[in-house]
């Protein structure tokens, strides 16, 4: 075997030490080994680390050890017998071993390609996390990426990477990013609210529909149409109406108006293409196609779909795609179904569409790069966003969508997009769309949608006025955390830390991290426990569990302080959702909800949580440019400071900002323009506020009033919280007891 200062390499193996955690083993019968980028490695330039190297002894060709693992070959093509690694890190229960093919029980899974026609939860496939501390990825049939050649693999090759990073998650993701490429910077605009629908508008009904939701105030970012924006209806000589590209004109009589008078409003447009049936000649490019394609128009022969062929892959962007967007499309949902490669030969056509479409449109909007689109396995991370496909309305769905989404971060797809409420099927409720919407407001997209179904739509006023306003909030909600979502997306992209993380990444050997499947970290700050069952009739409030790592902690709506390291059951009526934010933390908000999220904002509400010191990055971007303010709390002196660097005066110039502490009350002693500090600083009393949530849950409580009077006077008359806990016990209803504990144990 020969070694270099990475490599060990014989006739028909080759194994490169990346990190002294990371190995790429490769295995070829010809001994030709693929050097060039794959559809899921970028970057294998990684610094010489150390490892040692024994050849031949023990019965053993080589072994490979660094400071993370240490691996064993015995010869000839790889399997269980003559390739294995035990992992420096033992978390195994009698050790950390792995042998080439052998599955990992302890993988904390990964994600799937869709979500279609999904009524509750799916298989997963496995992801880079695993309790057992390592992981392996197989690049085996990945295809090749040659500049601008998209090839099939022509030798036979195995060729796996293992990781071994333990149960450090963060930096486990962190090193695949350098590998595979870390997910571009998502749009500004796209973190605001998606209005998207499978129904047949007309132009007029869609400006209206939009001039509604402003005057009801809902902020709507990005204006989504679903296919019905082209021709449907064609010679059934030509297949289905599935794929078009021509404006059906009896409902958009003047398309390039419509999106111009979308754009003034300072919304973004992208439409639905269902690409597979090419190019045919019932489409009003078709005469252009046919030309530049050498295609028998007389005979109507149509430009079939394959993104393999440069000539076709050139009209279809050229010809096609490209005069719409002339016309104001700004990106392209790509609702590829049609499965995947057929023959060793092809590629599956969805990586090829996510490559191409990401890659023009990034091109076209430096910077601003976008597509919606369906996952295509490990890789798909750079060419955001993902669309998961049309899933049912009903509450089984809802309670998978959490623990889908925070969970595909351990194979670093973070850009989620699903159809909030539920794409088909189910029933009329209220409840279960609210819950749902709440869970948008703290997913990476918020994207509204449903079938053509005219009883579907998710506009509020569809619902009661015990539901409609509450939606209303909550949209205007996601308008105003666009500041910190969009310093997160900045994160990911540079730091590769997801919006949305599993708790067991912050908290890895602790036991109940892993028992809250669908709680997740939302953002640097917040903790989310998602509702995803109905009421219960008793309280007539919903409930689920949480677990709060160390520390101190606040509910986001109420401000209620919570100490960490407890698991609970947490009770919210409609108008409010279990978030928590950690103290020390700083949160940057937009009160003008209903300015175009294509411009900054001229007022910024800081909204800082005392307890404990903080600092927080708020990142602003336009397309390329940057600018960074930090901001960092002192506890000790109750003193903000934000300092920004803007070299390309991105910001507004009469920038304002306003302090809000929660859950203190305070004087402001001294202002400068960077500084602001305060005196006669004191908590907000607990206990008044604890006493008026009890009141209030005991108020819509299901519970006879004598009943409702004695739990009352329990807790009016105790002094020691514990005696009301023990009065509590003698309860029969399990959520009476439950909603008044949450608030007496915090």
């Amino acid at each position: 075997m020969q070694v270099t200062d990475k490599m060990v390499q014989g006739a028909h193996v080759r194994f490169t030490v990346l990190t002294p955690q990371l190995i790429r083993m490769e295995y070829s019968a010809s001994g030709q080994f693929e050097d060039r980028l794959t559809q899921m490695v970028q970057h294998r330039d990684f610094p010489a680390p150390t490892f040692q190297v024994r050849q031949n002894e023990q019965g053993h060709v080589v072994e490979i050890i660094t400071t993370g693992l240490h691996l064993y070959y015995d010869g000839g093509p790889f399997d269980a017998g003559s390739l294995f690694i035990d992992a420096a890190s033992n978390y195994g229960v009698h050790y950390s071993r792995w042998h080439f093919g052998e599955a990992n029980e302890q993988n904390l899974k990964g994600t799937a390609r869709t979500l279609d026609r999904a009524d509750g939860a799916i298989p997963l496939a496995d992801g880079l996390m695993s309790k057992d501390g390592f992981s392996v990825l197989d690049d085996s049939q990945s295809f090749i990426l040659d500049g601008d050649q998209v090839t099939a693999r022509t030798d036979s090759e195995t060729d796996l990477y293992y990781f071994a990073y333990g149960r450090d998650y963060r930096q486990t993701l962190k090193v695949y990013y350098q590998l595979t490429g870390f997910p571009p910077l998502v749009p500004r605009y796209a973190l605001g609210n998606w209005w998207s629908r499978f129904y047949p508008y007309t132009q007029s009904e869609y400006l209206k529909l939009m001039q509604t939701f402003d005057r009801q105030q809902v902020p709507i970012a990005v204006t989504v149409f679903d296919m019905n924006w082209h021709t449907t209806k064609i010679p059934v000589r030509y297949g289905s109406g599935w794929t078009g590209y021509t404006w059906n004109r009896d409902y958009f009589p003047d398309p390039a108006k419509m999106m111009q008078q979308l754009h003034a409003q300072g919304r973004k447009v992208t439409l639905n293409v269902h690409p597979a049936s090419g190019i045919r000649p019932s489409e009003a490019c078709y005469p252009a196609v046919a030309a530049q394609l050498h295609l028998d128009s007389k005979k109507e022969q149509p430009a079939l779909f394959n993104l393999q062929d440069p000539q076709f892959k050139s009209v279809y962007f050229k010809l096609v795609h490209h005069p719409l967007e002339q016309q104001g499309v700004d990106f392209w949902w790509v609702d590829w179904q049609q499965g995947g490669a057929r023959g060793a030969k092809k590629i599956d056509p969805l990586w090829l569409l996510n490559i191409d479409h990401y890659t023009d449109n990034a091109r076209r909007h430096p910077g601003e790069g976008l597509i919606l689109s369906r996952y295509a396995g490990p890789g798909s991370h750079r060419y955001p966003i993902g669309f998961s496909g049309d899933t049912v309305a009903s509450w089984a769905s809802l309670r998978f969508q959490p623990y889908f989404t925070a969970t595909a971060s351990n194979i670093g797809y973070t850009w989620w997009s699903h159809d909030i409420g539920g794409h088909m099927r189910g029933t009329y409720d209220g409840e279960l769309s609210l819950r749902w919407l709440q869970l948008g407001v703290f997913s990476p997209i918020l994207r509204l949608h449903s079938s053509n179904n005219i009883f579907m739509g998710k506009e509020p006023w569809n619902y009661d006025q015990t539901i409609a306003p509450v939606m209303i909030d909550f949209l205007q909600l996601r308008s105003q955390l666009v500041p910190y979502l969009d310093s997160a997306n900045y994160q990911t992209h540079t730091a590769g830390l997801p919006l949305v993380q599993p708790m067991y990444y912050g908290h890895p050997e602790t036991r109940l991290a892993y028992e809250v499947p669908n709680e997740f970290q939302f953002g640097p700050a917040m903790v989310v426990a998602p509702i995803t069952s109905p009421a219960d009739p008793a309280t007539n409030l919903a409930s689920t569990d949480v677990w709060l790592p160390k520390g101190g902690w606040y509910d986001f709506f109420t401000g209620l302080r919570y100490q960490g390291d407890r698991y609970f059951r947490a009770y919210r009526e409609k108008a409010t959702y279990p978030v928590f934010v950690k103290a020390g933390s700083i949160i940057p908000m937009n009160p003008n909800f209903m300015t175009p999220l294509t411009t900054l904002p001229t007022k910024l509400v800081l909204k800082v949580y005392p307890g404990a010191d903080g600092h927080y990055q708020l990142v602003e971007h336009q397309g390329e440019q940057v600018a960074i303010t930090e901001m960092t709390w002192d506890e000790l002196q109750h003193k903000l400071t934000v300092t920004t660097d803007d070299p390309h005066h991105l910001l507004p110039a009469d920038r304002e900002y306003q302090i809000v502490l929660v859950g203190a009350v305070a004087k402001k002693d001294h202002q400068t323009a960077t500084a602001w500090t305060y005196q006669d600083f004191k908590a907000v009393d607990q206990h008044s506020l604890v006493t008026e949530l009890i009141k209030q849950r005991l108020q819509f409580a299901k519970l006879d009033f004598e009943a409702k009077w004695s739990i009352w006077q329990a807790y009016s008359e105790a002094e020691d919280p514990a005696r009301v806990l023990s009065y509590l016990s003698t309860l029969d209803t399990e959520s009476i007891k439950g909603m008044i504990s949450e608030l007496i144990g915090r």
